[in-house]
């Protein structure tokens, strides 16, 4: 993928979102629930990509569906985890915004 270009295909964007997760979770401070909210937003988030891989690798429409099933919840639990941080970072801080947080494409 070239320098500047929107990626196009999900492989590279759910690569790019579990990579972007680990660069944000490196900026949070270490608090006793962020540890855990981050511990399971990195397993999220890489399952994401990796369940995107095997869905693309499906060997029927069936297996190919199961697995886009499991890929979604995957994100959607990526962007519960997310929001969990949110909320804790903006009570800590008193603010609506927080560090660059990754964007969870809208395809869930």
């Amino acid at each position: 993928m070239e320098d500047g270009a929107k990626p196009r295909d999900l492989d590279d964007r759910t690569f790019l979102f579990a990579e972007s997760v680990r660069a944000f979770v490196k900026q949070l401070p270490r608090t006793i629930s962020n540890t855990e909210d981050i511990r399971q937003l990195v397993r999220a988030s890489g399952s994401v990509a990796g369940n995107w891989i095997e869905a693309d690798e499906a060997l029927s429409k069936k297996d190919f569906l199961m697995r886009v099933k499991i890929w979604r919840k995957e994100a959607k639990e990526s962007r519960l985890f997310l929001r969990l941080i949110d909320a804790g970072l903006s009570k800590e801080t008193g603010q609506n915004e927080t560090r660059s947080q990754p964007k969870l494409v809208n395809w869930c």
